[in-house]
């Protein structure tokens, strides 16, 4: 006797949930890229999903719960990747330097994760956010603690210049940032495509020796 054998579960239902929970988030990191929180419509995401809303409530519980996955996702992501080379063994110098690029490279694979975390931000300025605390304390601080410790590290060693750590790291993240938060206004004033390969792999170089010339101590 023949055995049929059992179909693959697609996305779209309970049989997958990890390939079914991926597919909605990413499509609610579009749509809150897009639209917010508050304009973020779970009708839009279920459609781009391909699932049904009574799917996507089965997962998330309303519409703060997906927006938190969203945000804890792109950190999650982040750290993982940013770790990889924090948690090396490479000297000062050459772990700050492959540091900038991960970090870089990782905000160039989706022009939303910029969006939806100063949209993030914005938010937590205007009223208190469910997620900022949890995220600072999962994501921000080792992070923060493994640089602060590589800097310290190349002060100690002579390779770096004596620097406040925290506003050199803010300046640092921020040199990142802002060339994808000003994306519109590149174009507006008449930019090539300041997404295009080309032009994220000029910015990427340019960043890194922004931060290595700010760093690196001068021979005599």
């Amino acid at each position: 006797m023949a055995v049929t054998a059992k179909p693959a579960s697609r996305a779209g239902t309970r049989g997958n949930p990890e390939k079914t929970k991926a597919a909605i988030l990413k499509a609610a990191l579009h749509e809150f890229a897009s639209e917010g929180v508050s304009g973020a419509r779970t009708d839009e995401i279920a459609r781009a999903a391909n699932v049904n809303k009574a799917l996507l409530y089965y997962y998330f519980q309303d519409k703060e719960t997906l927006y938190g996955a969203v945000v804890e996702s792109i950190f999650e992501g982040l750290r993982e990747e940013i770790l990889k080379v924090l948690d090396s063994e490479l000297p000062p110098t050459e772990k700050i330097r492959h540091y900038v690029g991960a970090h870089f490279d990782y905000i160039a694979s989706s022009p939303h994760f910029p969006r939806v975390v100063q949209q993030e931000m914005m938010r937590a300025g205007r009223s208190k956010s469910p997620h900022l605390k949890k995220i600072a304390q999962t994501y921000f601080m080792p992070i923060f603690q493994k640089l602060s410790a590589t800097f310290q590290a190349g002060m100690a060693s002579g390779e770096f210049r004596e620097v406040n750590i925290r506003g050199t790291i803010i300046c640092m993240v921020g040199s990142m940032l802002h060339y994808f938060n000003t994306v519109p206004f590149a174009l507006a004033i008449g930019e090539p495509n300041p997404l295009s390969a080309e032009a994220i792999a000029v910015q990427r170089a340019a960043v890194i020796d922004f931060v290595m010339h700010a760093l690196i101590k001068e021979k005599a």
